[in-house]
């Protein structure tokens, strides 16, 4: 292992539904822009990827009920 202090430390990508369209539904708690709620927003960083799969996979329905 090198002790260079200036490693180069690759990071991965996590992949997010945001659109920068960030404003909360009143009605359902839901993001406008991409369905999510403020708690699923607010951890999306920390949350395994199993975790976000899950929350991917509800949001074509909620924005479909944004959409009504």
């Amino acid at each position: 292992m090198d002790d260079d202090p200036f490693e180069t430390v690759a990071v991965q990508a996590i992949e997010s539904p945001c659109v920068l369209v960030c404003s909360i539904d009143a009605a359902t708690g839901w993001c406008l822009g991409c369905g999510r709620t403020r708690d699923e927003i607010a951890r999306w960083t920390a949350i395994d990827s199993d975790a976000r799969r899950a929350v991917m996979a509800v949001l074509p329905q909620r924005m479909a009920v944004l959409e009504q």
